[in-house]
């Protein structure tokens, strides 16, 4: 039996805010673009399917290794992969929690060799990163009321190709966190509309060791002279076993179970014992 690795806090120098969802940053400037039902929120160009394939070639291969040699990334639990083969042959709904700008690319890596899709805010893709991730598979949401069944109808879309989804339901990244916080439910309801399986995964955090703790020291050394903090952490990304929503229960009472029933599992995966926040976020 394979030992449990204790539940390490990383002391990172940061201050987290005190609302769940609220942005470490806020973003200032960037593009400004419109979100209407013009919008191409799933784009199926020729164009973009190119550049969106060749940023996935750069990702399985040189992304995956830069996560093996600078996070040590360890994955758990990818045998639930193949042993549940059957249950995601019409897709899947994968949940993590959001605790790095590189953490979808671990996802990915996570479950190998598959797109994900993801809902992603808007002031996100008004910053730097803005065609990285719409080419890795960002869909904005909209802002405007109206404007959001042409959002539903892209991941429509998706579902009937048998596409995978990946959603970040704390919405706020807080890097290193340890804990996981309160999910929103809007995406467990499309979980529920498809009937597809949510499959948890959860980040935690290991000590530095070997060359990364002599690295470790050495950052330190650097930031303490300069008047930094925080230091390096190496990451765990655990799976852990997928969940079906109830249909027998009425739609409100499923995604809230369902929502729970995720919260409990990646609070489980990450070896947490005394979990500070509920599950529900909105």
């Amino acid at each position: 039996m394979k030992k449990k690795e204790p539940f390490y806090i990383p002391d990172m120098g940061i201050s987290y805010p005190e609302k769940p969802d609220e942005h470490l940053h806020a973003r200032t400037g960037g593009s400004v673009f419109t979100i209407d039902k013009n919008y191409p929120f799933w784009d199926r160009s020729f164009a973009f399917r190119w550049k969106s394939g060749w940023l996935y070639t750069g990702i399985f291969t040189l992304v995956f290794l830069l996560n093996r040699l600078r996070f040590a990334l360890k994955i758990k639990g990818r045998s639930v992969l193949k042993k549940h083969k059957e249950l995601f042959k019409n897709g899947a709904l994968t949940v993590s929690n959001h605790i790095h700008r590189w953490d979808l690319l671990m996802a990915l890596q996570a479950v190998r060799y598959r797109k994900l899709y993801f809902p992603a805010w808007k002031e996100n893709l008004s910053g730097p990163d803005r065609s990285l991730i719409r080419l890795a598979g960002g869909i904005p949401v909209p802002t405007d009321i109206h404007t959001i069944k042409y959002f539903n109808q892209a991941f429509d879309a998706l579902h009937e190709k048998r596409k995978w989804m990946h959603v970040f339901p704390e919405s706020a990244n807080w890097h290193y966190y340890p804990y996981i916080r309160p999910f929103k439910k809007g995406m467990f309801s499309l979980a529920y509309k498809y009937n597809i399986p949510v499959l948890p995964m959860a980040f935690s955090f290991r000590p530095p060791s070997g060359i990364y703790k002599v690295m470790n020291a050495l950052l330190k050394q650097r930031k303490k002279k300069t008047g930094g903090g925080g230091g390096l952490c190496l990451i765990t990304l655990s799976i852990g076993e997928p969940i079906m929503p109830d249909r027998a229960l009425p739609r409100k009472e499923a995604v809230a179970l369902l929502r729970k029933q995720c919260h409990e599992s990646m609070v489980a995966l990450a070896g947490i014992e005394n979990n500070p926040w509920r599950p529900e976020g909105d």
